[in-house]
């Protein structure tokens, strides 16, 4: 089966909600058994987990803090006990992001986009990596976004740090290379989910008239990228920023 992921255990770090959950469906649905990440909503949490397992996917449900090495090592403990090592690592979780002005910015708010996006992926990777270089095989996608590339105005927190996460993607790709690891970068554009509900809705107008496709994304178009890249057809491809977009970055 094309895209087989029959053997594999996948951990999607934010997957009860939005982009996610897209990709928690997608995963399993190829076989692999995945594990449902989520730090604040359980009962929307255990809604994901239901229409999983529904759908004849082995999951489980792992309530941590993905920022910290307490919640990043109950996530694996969890995993490891109840599915198997985890060798595919979809880092996703992320927070509130409001476009200001750097006035009215502060550091915390800056810290809390550098855990997210840098110290996240690191503590996840780090603590994954010793059973993927054993097997020597194994997938760390990093979900990032295309306003490092559109270099978004009044979002200088969130670009930085996704720029952070796109270059130690990178790094990580060269090093992890000769293990038969690969690391590589999904970014979407904006693809309105359960957290866009407020959005006004001239800012949707206004960006659904620049994409070129002339039409939204949605949560599937990401998940299959990372489907095609966490998959074996994908083996040589690592260190690359896969941008989800309908060709807003054609570069």
């Amino acid at each position: 089966m094309p895209f087989s992921l029959q053997s594999h255990v996948a951990i999607v770090t934010g997957s009860s909600t939005g982009l996610g959950k897209a990709m928690a469906h997608t995963l399993g649905a190829q076989g692999a058994k995945v594990a449902v990440n989520y730090c604040n909503n359980q009962t929307r949490a255990e809604r994901t987990l239901a229409e999983l397992r529904k759908n004849h996917v082995e999951a489980i449900l792992v309530r941590s803090d993905v920022t910290t090495q307490e919640g990043v090592d109950l996530l694996f403990k969890e995993t490891e006990a109840k599915l198997g090592k985890p060798d595919i690592l979809i880092v996703n979780a992320t927070c509130a992001q409001p476009l200001k002005p750097i006035e009215e910015y502060d550091w915390d708010f800056y810290q809390r986009m550098v855990d997210f996006f840098i110290k996240s992926p690191f503590l996840l990777t780090k603590r994954g990596l010793a059973h993927m270089k054993k097997q020597k095989w194994g997938r760390i996608i990093n979900i990032a976004s295309e306003v490092f590339h559109r270099s978004v105005e009044n979002f200088s927190a969130y670009v930085a740090a996704k720029g952070g996460q796109i270059g130690w993607s990178r790094s990580m790709a060269r090093e992890l290379a000769p293990w038969g690891i690969t690391v590589n970068v999904v970014a979407p554009g904006w693809i309105p989910v359960e957290r866009h509900e407020n959005d006004p809705q001239p800012a949707k107008d206004a960006y659904l008239g620049l994409i070129p496709m002339k039409r939204w994304g949605v949560p599937q178009d990401v998940a299959d990228a990372v489907l095609y890249l966490v998959s074996e057809e994908a083996s040589f491809i690592t260190g690359q920023t896969i941008c989800v977009n309908g060709g807003m970055t054609p570069w």
